[in-house]
């Protein structure tokens, strides 16, 4: 499914189906592995809410994540797209050491914005090194904006 046909989908839709957005986002992207995470307003913790590819052990470290932790938090904190292109070798202090636990390496984070406001992110990432073009960051903001639309 292109992008631009899913953010229509997500807009148009009466209930959010985050488990199936974001299986139409990886498979979008030719991503295998990606979260969900929508902003809890009393908590201010980013909760899980669909993931595909996470490994069990590493879901209870997932489940909750505080705004400027890890990609999903940066991301979040920053409200723009955090990458990183190979997970596994990064050293820049943003990819959580648990994170390495899932295998995979070009990796992306954009925050769920409406009108400035953050409602949650969107992450995806790939099982080999890879660096997101322009093009696909702004392809993977307009999902996640769609889907901060239907919060």
């Amino acid at each position: 499914m292109q992008t631009e046909k899913l953010s229509h989908l997500i807009k148009t839709s009466s209930d959010p189906d985050w488990q199936l957005w974001l299986e139409e986002t990886l498979s979008a992207f030719s991503c295998v592995t990606g979260t969900i995470h929508v902003l809890d307003k009393e908590s201010k913790l980013l909760e899980l809410k669909a993931q595909v590819g996470i490994p069990e052990f590493l879901l209870p470290k997932m489940s909750q994540i505080p705004v400027g932790k890890g990609m999903a938090g940066i991301a979040a904190e920053r409200k723009e797209a955090v990458q990183v292109c190979n997970l596994q070798s990064d050293d820049s202090g943003v990819v959580r050491p648990g994170a390495k636990d899932t295998r995979v390496e070009g990796a992306i984070t954009a925050p769920m914005l409406l009108d400035g406001k953050l409602y949650g992110t969107l992450g995806i990432a790939k099982k080999d090194p890879y660096e997101f073009s322009a093009e696909e960051s702004a392809a993977l903001m307009q999902i996640a904006t769609a889907m901060a639309s239907a919060i």
